[in-house]
Parts: structure tokens; C-alpha cells; sequence
């Protein structure tokens, strides 16, 4: 590994980079219009030896799923079939031992009712929905019964507005997506909240399509069904914003840095570290999840693949922005750290698990880049990094990305630390396993709805069974999830070693940074023992909620962008 102002060979790298440039092209963009994607002589090539070795990687993991799902269709069918909610337990009872070896997260099926199970996912197994509404800058998006907020919160909505302790989560939008015949979504938004009194983070109201308000206070099944139908369309948005704000930017940076730079240069080696076998998802996806004929999202999602497309292609503009971001960045901008309008949140189980690894990450980075670039002056001299950072945004169009020319450390960490961060822990809480352990967990968790919404309530409670998924329609659903899971062969680049390969111990290596990746080995074994030692407490909680949360431990998760 070389920095080119070290190369003995300048005419050699430069034909390189030439031959690069002609060879990976920018393409169209898949999944709706996001990022190019990579075309041209060597980007047709890259492309193909990526998904056969996805493929080949993934068959024992879909072999293991298809095997168990008809394993697990038999014993509960043997059981009884599904017949009332506690029924759903048999899904995952001694079942799906291969494919999602973790299983469910422990309390999580005792407590799948719980109003702060509920509220505390936003901030654990999807934190990236939910945000503070300012007391100034954001209106109330809409009204709840006075009566109700006060007996609920002690405080009127207003007052909980004007002080900070109200939180929303938007999912209206979806009204507009197509959906399959004979399934069926709302489009919801909800308010959550800070209680005056206890600090716990609450839910207060869901409101639907057919202007429809409930709150905890409203007859159980129908609030369970509120809940449900807004975790379906929160299902839905975290499955495809992992899309368009991890695969859709990593993949950019990475092809900018292809045309730019050779592939002796050291940060080149880190990036393709980073980016292993990454061009094989969209393509694979547009193939086996979302085509119109037999896709598997479709199978399962209320939302077809157009709706994907769509979602993919609306969102792109903010999910895709790079600084804006930015770990500390996003979650500032959306009030849930450091805010100055609203009191701290008590419990951030995703920002404890995430803030962990992004300081290693950034320690490890920053070793990398003080190694290879002692001064700034070296980094002035790099042709390569400086055509990488204006490739960027003026040829491959990356949003909001740093300026060129790159003129400090602290910016180049900046990159190669978020890359790094989208790769494991943005990626990995979206997607992956964490989907069988929380987040894709029946009942309160469907793709679809299998009977339209309520139009009305009140009048009486409802049968909540009829909007959710029958048994084959379970046991799709759940295969699905197992199967974005980590494979079998993912068991050998997990997060803990992100920096443990030939790309940072090879030839031409520095000591420095080589060091540096040991710590940060030493750094995510010590956190994954104690993620692993997770148990709730006596009083049945942990982090301030009635399930463990495991989803961030470095030994289970991939450091690469696998499904």
C-alpha cells in the first residue's frame, strides 16, 4: 500500500486509473432513482463475480430457512394452528434454530403488549423514524382529546409541545403506495412522549387514515391493532430506508473512489475492505424481492414493489445526504441528543450501543489517516484522495458530501468513519438479524393486513385476529426475516473484525495502524461480552425496557453491507 507521491511506478498507477476510469462506468440506478449504479467492462465484471458469490454464500442459509419454515408450519399446525395472539408464540418455539440461532429477544414475546415496549423500540430497533417536534419551528401535526392527555401525561398537549417532551413519527406518506390484492396498510402517524413525572418515553396517540385517533385509553384489541398497523408501516420505511441511506450512498462513494484512485493506495484498501461484495444486493433484490411477478417482498408486504421504487426515490434527497448523516448529526438534528429545547431521553439503548462502536471506529480511522498522512501538507499532495473528494460530488453526484479540495484530517475521518458506521451499525440495525429479534416479531409486527382497516370505533372492542396474518401467511413472514439474516459464510467478517484483513495488514501496512486494529479487536470482543451478558432484571427490565436488546453485538453483526 502506497501513498502515489511514494510510487517508484507513476506512469504504471496512472495507466491504472485510466484503464479504471473507462472500465467502471455510471450507470442507471436500481430500486428506484438513487445512486448510479456500476456499469462499463470492469463494473459489468464486479458486478457478476459479487452476486454469484452472494449467491453461492447465501444457499445454505436459504436451504436451513426453507427446511425450517416446514418444520415450523407442521408443529404449529400440529398445536392448533393460530388462533388467538399468544397463539403466534408457536411460530418460534424450538423453531428456526439454524437460520436465526440468536431467536427472539428475550422478553420480548412475555411483553409484546407493553405500551413501553412499544414506545422503546423507536428507540432501540428503529431510531431513525422518530424525531422532537420544537415548540416553535414545528406545529402539532394534529389533536388528541385534552381529557385523554391529561389523564395519560398529567399535562395538556400543548404543554407537552411547549416544553419539549413531545416526539412524531410520520408514516402518512405511505397512503400513496400501491398495495397487493387482498392485503392491506394504513398509513398512521404517531405522538410519543417524555412522562412529566416518571421520564419514561411513552406512547401517546396513533392516528390513521380514516382520522381515526387512539390512545392507550381506548378499548385493548383496538389499541393493539393501532400499534400494529403503525408498526407495519415502520416495518416497511426501515427495510427500504436501509436501502436508500446505506447501500445507495456506501456503493457511490466506493465507485467515485474506483475511477480515482489505484488500488495500491491505502485508503482504496480500506474502502474495498469496506465494501465487500456490495454490488450484489440491489440487483439480486430487483430480482428475488421486488419483482411484480413472484418477488418475496411482495409475497409478504402490503406495499409492492412499486411502492418500494417510490419510497426508494422520495426519500433518496434526505436519507441520502452524506454530512447531514453524520452519526452525532442526525441525531442532534432530530432532537433525541443534547437537546436544548426538551429534557434528555432517560434510555437511548441505540445511541449507548451505537455511540460505543462509532468511537472505536472513529479511533481506528483516525490512526489509519495520521499514519498514512502525517501532516496536512500530505495529504495536499495526494492526487488521488483529492480527485476521489471532487469525483464525488461533481461526477458521481453524491449528496452533500465535503467539499474538494480536502484539506484536513479531521474531514478524511470524517468519511471513512461514517462509511464504516452506515456499514455496520446504521445497516445492521435496519436490517439483518435484528429483524427476526425485534422489529419483523409477529403479531405486532405484519407486513400486511389481511381485513381494511377500521373505518370507525368505539363502539365496541374488535377481533383483531382477522387483520392479521393466518398461518402460511406467518410462516412466509418469518422466513422472510430469518432470511436477512447473516449467512453462514458472514460468520467470518463480522464487525468485530472490520479491520482485520489483508486490506490492513498487507504489504506495505503501517505499524500504527496495524496496532490500531488490534485495540480495535480488543475494544468490540470487550463490548461483545457484555452484550452478550444482557439479562433482564428482577423487575423484568433492561435499559429501561421490558426486552433485551441485542441487535449491536459485534460478534453477530456483518461490518459489510451483506442483504
Amino acid at each position: 500500500m502506497l501513498l502515489p507521491i511514494f510510487d517508484n511506478e507513476p506512469d504504471q498507477r496512472v495507466r491504472e486509473i485510466q484503464r479504471k476510469r473507462e472500465g467502471y462506468l455510471y450507470g442507471r440506478s436500481l430500486l428506484g432513482n438513487t445512486s448510479h449504479y456500476p456499469e462499463g467492462l470492469l463494473g459489468d465484471a464486479m458486478s457478476m463475480e459479487h452476486q454469484q458469490r452472494w449467491y453461492e454464500e447465501a444457499q445454505t442459509l436459504k436451504d436451513a430457512v426453507y427446511g425450517e419454515a416446514g418444520m415450523a408450519y407442521m408443529a404449529v399446525a400440529q398445536a392448533g394452528g393460530i388462533q388467538q395472539l399468544s397463539d403466534y408464540q408457536k411460530l418460534y418455539d424450538n423453531q428456526w434454530l439454524t437460520s436465526a440461532p440468536d431467536g427472539v429477544s428475550e422478553g420480548y414475546l412475555a411483553n409484546f403488549t407493553s405500551d413501553l415496549l412499544f414506545s422503546m423500540e423507536r428507540l432501540s430497533a428503529n431510531p431513525y423514524s422518530v424525531h422532537r417536534l420544537h415548540p416553535t419551528a414545528s406545529p402539532l401535526p394534529f389533536d388528541v382529546d385534552e381529557d385523554i392527555v391529561a389523564t395519560l401525561t398529567g399535562w395538556n398537549l400543548r404543554t407537552l409541545h411547549r416544553n419539549g417532551h413531545l416526539f412524531f413519527v410520520d408514516h402518512s406518506y405511505q397512503s400513496r403506495y400501491p398495495t397487493a390484492e387482498g392485503k392491506y396498510t394504513d398509513a398512521t402517524m404517531a405522538y410519543f412522549y417524555i412522562h412529566p413525572r416518571t421520564s419514561e418515553f411513552l406512547p401517546l396517540a396513533i392516528k390513521t387514515m380514516a382520522d381515526l385517533v387512539y390512545t392507550p385509553l381506548d378499548r385493548p384489541n383496538e389499541w393493539l391493532l393501532a400499534k400494529a398497523m403503525f408498526n407495519q408501516n415502520d416495518l416497511f420505511a426501515g427495510q427500504i430506508l436501509h436501502l436508500a441511506n446505506s447501500h445507495a450512498v456506501g456503493e457511490i462513494v466506493h465507485l467515485a473512489a474506483l475511477r480515482t484512485m489505484s488500488d495500491k493506495h491505502p485508503v482504496m484498501a480500506l474502502l474495498h475492505r469496506l465494501m465487500h461484495q456490495v454490488y450484489a444486493v440491489r440487483p439480486i433484490a430487483n430480482l428475488i424481492l421486488f419483482n411484480s411477478t413472484d418477488g418475496l417482498f411482495d409475497q409478504s408486504f402490503a406495499i409492492t414493489n412499486l411502492g418500494v421504487r417510490q419510497f426508494a426515490t422520495e426519500f433518496y434527497p434526505s436519507a441520502g445526504r452524506f454530512q447531514s448523516n453524520y452519526f452525532y448529526s442526525d441525531l442532534l438534528s432530530r432532537g433525541l441528543l443534547n437537546c436544548t429545547y426538551g429534557p434528555p431521553l432517560k434510555h437511548f439503548p441505540f445511541f449507548s450501543d451505537a455511540s460505543t462502536i462509532h468511537t472505536s471506529i472513529r479511533r481506528f480511522v483516525a490512526s489509519f489517516v495520521h499514519a498514512y498522512y502525517p501532516s496536512p501538507r500530505f495529504l495536499a499532495l495526494d492526487h488521488e484522495l483529492q480527485s476521489w473528494i471532487a469525483e464525488a460530488t461533481l461526477h458521481a453526484g453524491v449528496l452533500d458530501f465535503p467539499a474538494s479540495p480536502l484539506t484536513s484530517h479531521a474531514v478524511l475521518i470524517d468519511i471513512l468513519s461514517h462509511l464504516a458506521y452506515l456499514n455496520s451499525v446504521s445497516h445492521n440495525v435496519l436490517n439483518g438479524a435484528e429483524l427476526f429479534q425485534v422489529s419483523g416479531t409477529l403479531p405486532l409486527h405484519p407486513a400486511a393486513l389481511y381485513h381494511p382497516p377500521p373505518t370507525t370505533k368505539g363502539a365496541h372492542d374488535i377481533n383483531i385476529m382477522k387483520y392479521l396474518p393466518p398461518l402460511q401467511e406467518s410462516i412466509q413472514h418469518v422466513s422472510l426475516v430469518a432470511f436477512f439474516g447473516p449467512t453462514f459464510s458472514d460468520k467470518e467478517r463480522m464487525l468485530v473484525d472490520m479491520f482485520a484483513g489483508e486490506e490492513v495488514f498487507g504489504r506495505g501496512s503501517l505499524e500504527g495502524v496495524r496496532v490500531a486494529a488490534r485495540r480495535f479487536k480488543r475494544e468490540m470482543m470487550a463490548f461483545s461480552k457484555e452484550v452478550q451478558g444482557r439479562r433482564l432484571d428482577a423487575g423484568g427490565m433492561w435499559g429501561g425496557m421490558p426486552f433485551v436488546w441485542r441487535a449491536l453485538d459485534p460478534v453477530g453483526v456483518p461490518y459489510f453491507l451483506n442483504v
